[in-house]
């Protein structure tokens, strides 16, 4: 299976490229993964939001391959723990899902167009993280789930 994880705009702060860049190669280990960014489409524009919004759909929607199963990443989604996440993903690798893309929303979030293209909404959390910090704990715990999945010892229950 591949996991296709869409975002919004590239990595501005150091830190979190290095991390992302940890968990990316790390993920290679276990299956095919891939970031697509979609730029950032208000650098140096003065559009109303709802406008930018709408740019980033076509991006988006544009950047969904036909056949692969979508998620949205939003706070307002189901949460899962660990465990429960690494069962979602073997349950996706073992139904002969080809493609999951994942996708993590710019600063405005995503329009309604994007939220009825997904099979569902997951949450990594209550809390609110920037769209740039939510890229480090998705492809962590990623990871996570295939250590799970496979019963290597990163995750300690």
């Amino acid at each position: 299976m591949k996991i296709k994880v869409i975002v919004v705009g590239k990595t501005l702060k150091g830190f979190i490229g290095q991390g992302v860049d940890e968990y990316l190669k790390r993920l290679k280990r276990y299956l095919r993964v891939e970031m697509l960014v979609i730029p950032d489409v208000r650098s140096g524009k003065n559009f109303p939001i709802e406008q930018l919004m709408r740019k980033e759909e076509e991006l988006i929607l544009s950047s969904i391959a036909n056949g692969s199963e979508v998620f949205l990443l939003d706070e307002q989604g189901r949460e899962y723990t660990s465990v429960e996440l690494a069962s979602f993903v073997e349950e996706k690798m073992v139904s002969g899902t080809k493609e999951l893309t994942l996708i993590i929303g710019g600063a405005y979030g995503v329009t309604q167009a994007v939220k009825l293209r997904v099979s569902g909404v997951i949450a990594l959390s209550k809390l609110t993280f920037s769209h740039q910090m939510i890229r480090v704990i998705l492809f962590e715990q990623l990871y996570r789930a295939m250590t799970i999945i496979r019963g290597e010892p990163y995750h300690h229950i």
